[in-house]
């Protein structure tokens, strides 16, 4: 009996095969993290191979993930540096960028490395063009709206400086603001 367990805990050449197909299934798609691709490929083991020992699971979603590593198709490093000048382009701050990609996985010295070089300022501008806040506003400014504009700033996780400083800037301040970005 305790040699089938022992077999039991060793997935089989079809499984590892599997997971291999798997894993190249899921970057080809869309990258990954480290943690998104071990969970996905464990979350599918369990549900392709039913009668699976965790000890199989954990195995072929470390197969999948070495030979990702292997073939580099998987690199937190550049999905973190993807991921911070995305949401810089559609003007999230980055507090907001760094907690999305520590829900993604992402070790915290990878996302400090990342966002060290983002531009608060910048992304504070785009999300003002969005969703037509401070110099792009379209209505007449009240307290409420002013209320209202402000704490759309913070909501997004930008300081009160950053929020109040794009909120009190012009259209031609603005404009200039993001076209500097644009042309580095």
């Amino acid at each position: 009996m305790d040699e089938e367990t022992q077999q039991s805990d060793v997935p089989t050449a079809r499984m590892f095969t599997w997971a291999r197909n798997s894993a190249i299934y899921r970057l080809e798609r869309r990258m990954h993290t480290e943690k998104q691709l071990f969970d996905g490929v464990a979350r599918k083991a369990r549900e392709k191979f039913d009668p699976i020992s965790e000890a199989q699971v954990k195995a072929l979603a470390d197969f999948a993930v070495q030979f990702a590593y292997d073939n580099r198709a998987l690199d937190d490093n550049a999905y973190a540096e993807i991921s911070t000048r995305s949401g810089m382009r559609g003007g999230k701050s980055k507090r907001a960028i760094a907690q999305k990609l520590s829900q993604k996985g992402v070790a915290r010295t990878t996302i400090a490395a990342a966002v060290a070089d983002a531009d608060d300022l910048y992304a504070a501008v785009v999300l003002a063009r969005k969703r037509a806040l401070g110099p792009f506003r379209k209505a007449d400014l009240d307290e409420k709206r002013k209320a209202k504009e402000l704490s759309a700033f913070a909501r997004a996780g930008f300081g009160f400086e950053i929020g109040r400083k794009v909120f009190e800037m012009s259209l031609e301040d603005a404009e200039e603001a993001l076209a500097a970005v644009r042309s580095v």
